[in-house]
């Protein structure tokens, strides 16, 4: 009867063990492991859509080169291919954990690489509905996470959380994130303004597998309050391709090599 009952318990425990619910910060760090660090480095061909509310559009085409290093940190290269405004312009990210990230941007009319201040963190990128943070990730130390319900989104199984800025320098107080709990990539967000209102939303539309890693290859970032929305598709995206240390400076912002941006 005691072996049974010792057993029994064993099983208990080593269920309870395994079934682990995890918090909303595991659920951010994972979220965000899939959809900022997949893979060594990637590149992608980028078409972006500035859509208004009355449907007339600007296309801008961009390749986007991303690495990765340790501790988190990253490296991102993009440039612009079309409209003729911003042909040639490049833009580049030296992302660290625990500080802010250091931004730059070249603009060819003036032949000038311009430094983007930490805190326009969260202007517009390149007049897009996405801000510069969207485009390489926020720090998960900067919020806290509150696992607050499960849900399911286009037949999809989620965890929503909620990530709350613990400094008052952004524009949103709030952020909701669906969550997919078998690839953890996020499928929706949606932020609120300080007055709690939802204002901006964010959606994965289309999700592919490419070399094994699951990637948002079709995303939408819309404003809720001006009616503008921003269409972004990834084309021949590709991981783990090579692409070298020394690419991600500021020589090369301004004469990138055509093997990696054309």
């Amino acid at each position: 009867m005691i072996r049974t009952l010792l057993a029994a318990l064993f099983f208990i425990l080593i269920f309870a063990g395994g079934a682990h619910a995890l918090g909303g910060a595991e659920v951010a760090a994972k979220s965000q492991e899939a959809f900022f660090y997949q893979g060594g480095d990637l590149k992608a061909r980028v078409v972006m859509k500035l859509i208004t509310k009355r449907g007339k559009e600007r296309v801008r085409e961009m390749t986007m080169l991303r690495k990765n290093f340790k501790d988190k940190e990253q490296k991102y290269f993009i440039y612009f291919f079309r409209p003729a405004d911003v042909r040639d312009m490049a833009f580049m990210v030296h992302k660290y954990t625990g500080r802010d990230d250091d931004r730059w941007l070249y603009v060819p009319a003036i032949k000038m690489v311009r430094r983007i201040a930490a805190e326009d963190k969260a202007s517009s990128f390149v007049g897009s509905d996405f801000t510069y943070e969207d485009v390489s990730g926020r720090d998960l130390e900067d919020d806290t996470h509150e696992l607050i319900k499960e849900d399911v989104l286009n037949g999809r199984d989620c965890y929503v959380v909620k990530s709350t800025p613990k400094a008052g320098d952004m524009d949103y107080s709030q952020k909701l994130s669906w969550v997919d709990k078998e690839n953890f990539l996020p499928l929706k967000d949606e932020y609120y303004d300080r007055g709690g209102e939802l204002y901006r939303v964010f959606l994965a539309d289309e999700i592919k597998d490419v070399k094994g890693f699951p990637t948002a290859v079709k995303r939408t970032m819309k404003n809720l309050k001006s009616g503008h929305r921003t269409e972004v598709t990834f084309k021949e995206v590709d991981y783990n391709v090579g692409i070298k240390d020394s690419l991600f400076s500021e020589r090369y912002l301004k004469q990138p090599p055509k093997k990696w941006v054309r």
